[in-house]
Parts: C-alpha cells; sequence; structure tokens
C-alpha cells in the first residue's frame, strides 16, 4: 500500500473533474512505461520470527541501512515509513512487509535489473543485521497475534475498519504480499479493451502464481490462499467488476462506482484523520462529517483511489493485482506476462478473443475456483487452466517478440515467461512443488521454508 499521494492541491469543483483525471492518463504509444511493485515477508533469520519496527534486527533498522545506497527517508512522526529515490519507493505494508514501488521503465530488461538491483540491497544490509527476506504469497508460520503492526496512522484506520466488513482483511492486511504491474492505456477505447481482457485472464494469473498454501505451518487447504482472503475482505472495493464488461462502460463509470466505495481516511498536515465509511461525495459537497465543511482536492481523490482493491485497478493506469508473491525471476515474470498481452494489438485483439463471449457467472467461477485448483480448473470451454494458459503464454510471448526491445545481447524479452513455461509444462505450480516438499523432504516442518524459499 502506498503513501499518501502528492501534488498540487486543486480543490475539485465537481465529478467531470475526476473523470478528466482518469483521462489524463492516456499517452501515445510510445510513452508507454512498466511500473513494478513487488512484496516480500522480512524475518529474523536466528529466530524465524517476523521483524518488529524497532531493534537491531528490526524495520527500522533495514530502512536506515538501505540509504547508504542514496535512499531518502520519508517520515511519519519520529518514523521513517518509506524511502524514495528519483521515480521510485521502497515502503512498509501493515504487517512489515517490505515493498518495491519500481520507476516506470521502458524495457522488461531494465525491470530486471531493477528487481535485481533492489534485492542485492536488502541482502547486503538484511545480512549484516540478522534479516531475511521470503518471496510467498502469503504468511506461511506466523499467526495474526505474532505479526507486528507498522507504525503508519492509515493502518491503525484500516484496521479497526477492516473486520466491520469481511472475516479476512487483517489477514490481508498483514499476512499477505502480491507483485503487481502498472501498465498504461492510450485512449478511453484502449482502457476499456485492456481492463475487460486483464480483468477476465487475472485467475489466470492467480493459478500460474499460485504460492501461498500454507498458514500458521500448515496446509491451508488452498493453492494461493493470498487469492482466497480477497473473497471475504471488503465486498464495496475488492472483486472481479461485472460493471466493466457493461455496453456503457467508461472512464465516468469507473469514477461512480470509486465515488461509491466508501472512504478510509483524510491526510491533513501529515496526519490521517478517520473518516472509515464516510462518503466521497458528501466530501465533495462539504458535508463530510468527518471534516464538516471542508471539500476536497485531487489529491484526497488520488489518495482515495489507493484505498480501492479490486483484481484491476484503475487510477491514471491499469494495475493487475491477481498474483502472489514470490521467488525474483517470477517478480520478472509478472509484468512480462502482463505488457506481452496488453503492449501490442495483435496480441490484445487475441487474447481478448478468448474471454469476450465468457459470462459473468463463468468469469466468476473461473475466479473462485483457481484459489483451490489453479491449472487444473475448469474453464468456460472445458479445458482446464493449465490449456488456457498455455495459449495465453503463446499470445504474451508473441506480443512480446513484437515490441523488439533487445537488451545489449541483442535479447528480446521472451525468456523472461521462461518460468511460467516451465509451470504450465510440468503442470505445477509453486504451491504444489512447497506441498510436495512439506510432505517429503521437509518431514512436516514449514521452516525449511525460511531457507529454501528466501531471497
Amino acid at each position: 500500500m502506498s503513501g499518501p499521494a502528492k501534488g498540487d492541491v486543486v480543490e475539485i469543483t465537481g465529478k467531470a473533474q475526476l473523470v478528466e483525471f482518469a483521462e489524463s492518463g492516456c499517452k501515445p504509444k510510445e510513452a508507454w512505461r512498466i511500473g513494478t511493485e513487488h512484496e516480500k515477508f522480512g524475518f529474523n533469520l536466528e529466530t524465524l520470527e517476523p521483524l518488529p519496527y524497532d531493534g537491531p534486527s528490526g524495520i527500522r533498522a533495514m530502512l536506515e541501512g538501505l540509504q547508504r545506497f542514496g535512499w531518502q527517508p520519508d517520515y511519519e512522526g519520529d518514523n521513517v515509513i518509506a524511502l524514495t529515490m528519483k521515480g521510485y519507493s521502497v515502503s512498509l505494508e501493515p504487517g512489515g512487509q517490505l515493498e518495491l514501488s519500481g520507476e516506470a521503465l521502458e524495457t522488461l530488461h531494465q525491470t530486471c535489473t531493477e528487481v535485481h538491483t533492489h534485492l542485492a540491497q536488502v541482502r547486503e544490509v538484511g545480512d549484516e543485521i540478522g534479516v531475511g527476506f521470503l518471496g510467498l504469497g502469503f504468511s506461511p508460520k506466523w499467526s495474526l497475534d505474532e505479526t507486528p503492526m507498522m507504525p503508519k496512522g492509515r493502518y491503525q484506520i484500516m484496521k479497526n475498519y477492516m473486520p466491520t466488513r469481511g472475516q479476512h482483511g487483517l489477514d490481508m492486511m498483514f499476512r499477505s504480499c502480491t507483485v503487481q504491474v502498472n501498465l498504461d492505456y492510450g485512449s478511453e477505447a484502449d482502457m476499456i479493451k485492456k481492463f475487460r481482457t486483464s480483468l477476465a485472464l487475472q485467475p489466470v494469473a492467480t493459478a500460474l502464481f499460485a504460492n501461498s498454501p500454507f498458514t500458521q505451518g500448515k496446509p491451508n487447504g488452498h493453492l494461493s490462499h493470498r487469492s482466497f482472503i480477497w473473497t471475504d475482505t471488503d465486498p464495496d472495493r475488492t472483486g472481479m467488476l461485472p460493471f466493466v464488461f457493461e455496453d456503457n462502460f467508461s472512464f465516468e463509470q469507473y469514477v461512480d462506482y470509486a465515488l461509491d466505495v466508501p472512504m478510509y481516511f483524510v491526510y491533513r498536515n501529515g496526519e490521517y484523520i478517520d473518516v472509515s465509511g464516510q462518503s466521497f461525495r458528501d466530501f465533495m459537497d462539504g458535508r463530510l462529517p468527518g471534516l464538516p465543511g471542508e471539500k476536497p482536492s485531487l489529491v484526497d481523490w488520488d489518495n482515495h483511489l489507493t484505498t480501492i482493491f479490486p483484481e484491476v485497478r484503475m487510477k491514471r493506469f491499469l494495475e493487475m493485482r491477481g498474483a502472489d508473491g514470490g521467488p525474483w525471476r517470477r517478480l520478472c515474470a509478472l509484468p512480462a506476462f502482463w505488457v506481452g498481452l496488453l503492449y501490442d494489438d495483435g496480441a490484445l485483439n487475441a487474447a481478448w478473443d478468448l474471454v469476450k463471449n465468457w459470462t459473468e457467472e463463468e468469469r466468476q467461477s473461473l475466479r473462485d475456483g483457481v484459489i483451490t485448483t489453479a491449472l487444473q480448473t475448469k474453464t468456460p470451454d472445458g479445458r482446464t487452466v493449465r490449456d488456457l494458459a498455455a495459449d495465453i503464454l503463446d499470445i504474451s510471448s508473441a506480443g512480446l517478440k513484437a515490441r523488439k526491445k533487445l537488451d545489449s545481447f541483442g535479447e528480446d524479452e521472451t525468456h523472461f515467461l521462461n518460468a511460467l513455461k516451465t509451470t504450465v509444462e510440468t503442470g505445477i505450480t509453486p504451491a504444489e512443488e512447497m506441498l510436495a516438499l512439506y510432505n517429503g523432504a521437509w518431514n512436516g516442518s514449514i521452516d525449511p521454508v525460511f531457507k529454501d524459499y528466501a531471497y
């Protein structure tokens, strides 16, 4: 979860400004970029316990150590809660998960270099202070009570509000990790096709990246438990957004949806003001109970958009949100998967053709099924997700090849899909690989995961 948005404070005078805000994301194809975000669990190398904020092996020590590489600290009160450098940042999730929000980059080669550089920096500091990091989609060992909360005001507001809306909101906050990619659109029509195609195909990404089969040291019955917890987190702000597939879908319709999502907070003078459950529409009319008489700015709107969590989210770009966190090669594979599908017209058309006739019920059934059966889930046409994923990877590979983005050795971007192609060829997801180890070489213990799956 990102920190508060920043920018010029422009008061909102009507809904048209919010539509224009979304439209302002439209860019010519040559300006399309790739922004990758990934989260990871920190743990004490000696005790395998989660990292507190303070202490010699804590999150604060990690953030202070990373500053040697040129990162600049951001504070909330006396606590450093993020680092920034150029166009990207390192921030904290509620339970201390460390997130890199990457720079907007032109190629996947640059993206993978960014990932590799960040993880090398994290390892250098972590080795010095006795800390490791784990690439999974859900905390494999720790209970909620054992998981610390980071000192950020918005997290206390969310912690209080989440249990009123669903059973698993706190699990989402404190015990999950994901990898996401932010991608651009060229026009409203381009946004619509990309939104619909990527939303329909999020379950394929969930299956390919399924990597969260354990809870509190035992198998939890799911291959993507992270995906499961999103099914009962907060129905107001999650899900598969059926309205995106309606004939009249537009920037304006997404704005109307976002306006109806209850607020969490308003950020003023370095502090988060709790307005949880209150209406942004009332805020625009100056009738927000938490701030009577005050009206919002576009910065407030930008902040509000960060509190909406569907499987695909629109701000001034589209954010792919269906995948579990994982090892570093998969951190490169996720943006490759979506760039190949969405940034080449031929690939986008081919992918849309595969899903355009699915019904709302079929899309939802697929999304629910991959939680437990991943690649073996049946698709609307009676095949398996494994079969569908093979077709989608072929389309994505063709899209990457057509981009002709070469590295210094003359290689294009298609090799970033290799990890996913192996998953389809074997039919074994990362979660199933771990379960086999748990039932075999690990002898029913979860502790080896902290060695075998650490960065």
